[in-house]
């Protein structure tokens, strides 16, 4: 993480901001896909596939040493592992919820990050997660609208409709705040180019056999869904490979609370191209979440 005693530099900001916008707009390009015809499991092994051979092309041609301990082989599975239920479950959810609000769900992994980190290594959450917490919740239930006032559904008919999906992003925040603190406390010396290769050809691997046991690949029907395919394939693997890359030699090493923007791109993008809207109400929440997780990311530790 960025220290918080040091302001990021301009070339640094603008690259954490271009890489959040491209992982924001590589959901709105997968809902578009799940429109028309693709599956979960089809978009997460090409583009996880696609991601690994490009990193590990890079660790090729950069000479980057290969050294693991035992630890580091019995840790990068698991973490692999994590990351795979992560990716399909945060798909799952954004092919069944407005895109904005998916992320906005899996935003919380904030708290189950300090979640795991007390249940596994005993590490009392800081006062600032405690006070966040509480408003990371109501500004997911307003953001959700999980009373059912903006839809006029009523909290049955509302849950009815968005308890899959809630429950999908619910589940990828919690494995991948367990991912970053198995990643932080047992696999941090490991080069975060290497470790990013390994993790996403675990996924693809993983993804591959979600699309056998369904059968085969499911690959979109229009036009609009290969396009869909081809442009979250090609903005994650770019934003990644960029943090894990030219980041570093930025100053710039995991994640910053800029990266948080995440979820508020999206919502503007899958508006202009979706056609999603959320009520007021709901921006209330959308807002006291992204505030309170880019607080808790500026902390001063």
């Amino acid at each position: 993480m960025t220290s918080p005693h040091r302001s990021l530099n301009r070339a640094a900001f603008l690259t954490l901001l271009l890489v959040a916008c491209m992982m924001g707009g590589n959901h709105v390009a997968a809902r578009i896909a799940f429109n028309s015809g693709l599956d979960v499991a089809t978009a997460v092994a090409v583009r996880s596939g696609v991601t690994a051979a490009v990193v590990a092309a890079l660790i090729f041609l950069q000479g980057v040493p290969l050294a693991f301990t035992a630890r580091h082989r019995r840790v990068l599975p698991v973490i692999g592992l994590l990351v795979s239920v992560q990716s399909l479950c945060l798909y799952s959810s954004v092919a069944r919820l407005p895109v904005a609000l998916a992320l906005l769900a899996f935003n919380t992994y904030p708290l189950w990050t300090a979640f795991w980190a007390w249940a596994i290594y005993r590490r009392v959450p800081e006062r600032a997660v405690l006070i966040a917490m509480p408003v990371i919740l109501l500004g997911l239930a307003l953001a959700l609208d999980v009373l059912g006032a903006a839809s006029g559904l009523g909290a049955a008919g509302q849950w009815a409709r968005i308890g899959a999906g809630v429950a999908f992003a619910l589940t990828a925040a919690a494995t991948f705040g367990l991912a970053l603190v198995l990643t932080q406390h047992e696999a941090a010396d490991v080069d975060g180019r290497v470790r990013t290769a390994i993790t996403m050809g675990i996924v693809s691997v993983f993804a591959l056999s979600g699309v056998w046991v369904q059968g085969g690949f499911h690959l979109p029907h229009a036009a609009s869904g290969w396009w869909g395919l081809a442009v979250l394939t090609f903005l994650y693997g770019t934003a990644f490979t960029i943090m894990f890359t030219l980041l570093p030699k930025l100053g710039v090493v995991g994640s910053s609370p800029i990266m948080n923007v995440e979820p508020v791109f999206a919502l503007v993008l899958a508006w202009l191209i979706l056609g999603q809207a959320i009520a007021p109400m709901q921006l209330v929440g959308a807002a006291l979440v992204v505030g309170a997780v880019m607080m808790l990311g500026l902390r001063r530790r």
